[in-house]
């Protein structure tokens, strides 16, 4: 961890240095990001955060939920938790489902195995992001949106189903209930959800930067594998440049790169599952079979 630590260090001194050699061209990547946020992402996003967590506040989706309690319980080998962390996950998108599973942990609610097995299911991005920003904005098609999304939802499920005899230490059974708080006001939701946008922004922002200062690396790939390579650091770059790509080749792209969720999105996750111990390497392998499953997916729909 410290050698890991200290590369890191050298990695953002090097970007600090670039960026005080070049100020003009990083403002440039930076305004770039915000743009891209402010009118690819913010204007899907935002509306569906806040209806969203209405919907999570009144405490009905929890009801819904216990339907698909058992047979996920029994299908992934986890509590019975597991459903309701999953569309959780899949309606608040990332890095919600992380954030979850450490919750649960934490308060001892789950087992490092449980929580092991329901990371490699319950980390998604929203269908708002999907099929709002990717399919209708980017793709101009609702028909590509909803295609990626069945595809995410879809290589979630089956990749759950690849870690389901993955073991750690220590095991608990947790039966979720009802938490006795009264429901947040919709002014706190609004600005709960302006916050939470507002983070993606920045995070979309500062990666727009380290792609750009990766360029040179890029620019040695063939220009099909450009948006890839964008795409392994920060998804919504990657998806935003594989739509310019003939759309086969773009929306295989972008349904693996959504799936993956970029170093961008690992990185977050990560520091939310710090308490589990749950080792980086292992929840990107995770990430890359549920992209490359994904990918598979949306190309045998895109075929037929």
């Amino acid at each position: 961890m410290k050698k890991i630590s200290n590369f890191v260090t050298v990695c953002v001194l090097i970007l600090i240095f670039a960026i005080a050699l070049s100020p003009a061209r990083f403002i440039e990547s930076a305004s770039n990001g915000l743009l891209a946020f402010a009118t690819k992402v913010l204007p899907c996003t935002l509306p569906f955060m806040i209806l969203t967590k209405l919907v999570i506040e009144q405490g009905n989706l929890q009801r819904f939920c216990k339907i698909f309690a058992k047979p996920f319980k029994k299908f992934y080998g986890t509590s019975e938790s597991a459903s309701y962390v999953f569309f959780m996950s899949v309606l608040s998108g990332y890095p919600v489902g992380s954030k979850m599973v450490a919750d649960l942990y934490e308060s001892g609610k789950i087992s490092r195995t449980e929580s092991f097995r329901m990371c490699s299911f319950c980390s998604n991005s929203g269908p708002m992001f999907i099929v709002g920003t990717v399919g209708a904005v980017l793709f101009g098609s609702i028909k590509i949106g909803f295609i990626l999304f069945f595809s995410h939802l879809l290589s979630a499920l089956l990749n759950g189903s690849l870690y389901r005899k993955l073991k750690a230490t220590e095991s608990a059974l947790f039966e979720i209930k009802a938490q006795n708080k009264e429901p947040m006001q919709f002014g706190e939701i609004v600005s709960s959800s302006v916050s939470a946008s507002l983070n993606v922004g920045a995070i979309i922002c500062l990666f727009f930067i380290i792609i750009d200062a990766l360029s040179p690396l890029f620019s040695l790939l063939p220009a099909s594998l450009v948006p890839l390579a964008e795409g392994l650091v920060e998804l919504t770059r990657g998806c935003i440049d594989a739509s310019s790509l003939p759309t086969f080749a773009g929306a295989t792209i972008c349904s693996f790169v959504i799936s993956f969720g970029g170093f961008s999105t690992i990185m977050q996750s990560n520091a939310m599952l710090k308490k589990l111990k749950m080792p980086v390497w292992l929840f990107s392998v995770q990430k890359l079979s549920q992209g490359t499953i994904s990918a598979a997916i949306t190309t045998l729909l895109l075929l037929f």
